[in-house]
C-alpha cells in the first residue's frame, strides 16, 4: 500500500519512507529496518524522518526501541476506491515513460 496521494508530491526518499511506515501499518519501523528499506544512504533518511516528524506526518516512538509511525492522516483507506488517476492505465503510461 502507498501513502494517500496528496503526499506523493514530496521528495522521493520522503514519499519512499511513508510508503514503507504505510506498508507495515500498526507496527511501525525501526530507523534500521527504514534504511534497508529505502534505497537512500543514512544521512538522506536521516534528514527525510526529520523533515516528515517536523510535518507531523510521523511519529516516533521509544518505549524499548525507537519506532516511527506514520501519521493516520497519512495511510489511505483500504475501503475506500482508487480515484487516483495515476493508480490507472494512463498513470501506468506516464511512469513508465518517465513523465
Amino acid at each position: 500500500m502507498a501513502a494517500k496521494p496528496e503526499y506523493r508530491d514530496r521528495p522521493d526518499v520522503e514519499v519512499a519512507l511513508l510508503d514503507a511506515l504505510v506498508d507495515r501499518g500498526d507496527d511501525g519501523m525501526t530507523v534500521l529496518e527504514l534504511r534497508a528499506a529505502v534505497d537512500a544512504d543514512i544521512d538522506a533518511v536521516e534528514e527525510a524522518l526529520s523533515s516528515l516528524k517536523a510535518d507531523s506526518l510521523i511519529t516516533v516512538q521509544s518505549a524499548e526501541r525507537v519506532r516511527v509511525y506514520p501519521h493516520d492522516r497519512v495511510v489511505p483507506d483500504p475501503d475506500a476506491p482508487d480515484d487516483d488517476p495515476a493508480n490507472g492505465f494512463v498513470g501506468t503510461i506516464r511512469e513508465r515513460l518517465g513523465l
